[in-house]
């Protein structure tokens, strides 16, 4: 079989903030950005690499979702437990720089984890683990 990764969904509660951490801190291609009344479904991605995208989408679009389902959702996001991304850069060092001194919520400073790999981690604006692996 032939299978990629097309996309990957994280929840977002402010299309604008989640936009300017995606697209200007992190340096990801907005790929397409619909609206529906006060909702927005922003796909953004690395650059380079145009087949592969993450949806950022508001949690309270599913209509099968009640209302206290959708405030365990935002409070979840908020801990930054409900949804995460792993992310991967050559240089960790420079990249960890480059993220703090736009002030991304950073969650752990660059370590070497004992299961083999060295990352780094932060929060996007909706409260999503964002973690980053040097690759080696």
């Amino acid at each position: 079989m032939d299978i990629t990764i097309h996309q990957s969904y994280l929840p977002h509660l402010d299309h604008e903030a989640s936009l300017a951490f995606y697209r200007d801190t992190l340096g990801f291609e907005v790929r397409t950005h619909v609206e529906y009344g006060d909702m927005h479904w922003i796909t953004v991605g690395p650059a380079g690499q145009p087949d592969t995208g993450v949806v950022l989408h508001p949690p309270a679009a599913d209509p099968g979702i009640t209302e206290e389902e959708r405030n365990v959702i935002t409070a979840m996001m908020a801990k930054g437990t409900f949804a995460g991304l792993n992310l991967a850069t050559k240089d960790l060092d420079a990249t960890f720089e480059r993220l703090q001194a736009a002030d991304a919520e950073v969650v752990q400073e660059p370590t070497d984890q004992p299961y083999g790999v060295r990352d780094c981690a932060f929060r996007d604006p909706a409260g999503n683990l964002l973690r980053i692996q040097e690759l080696r």
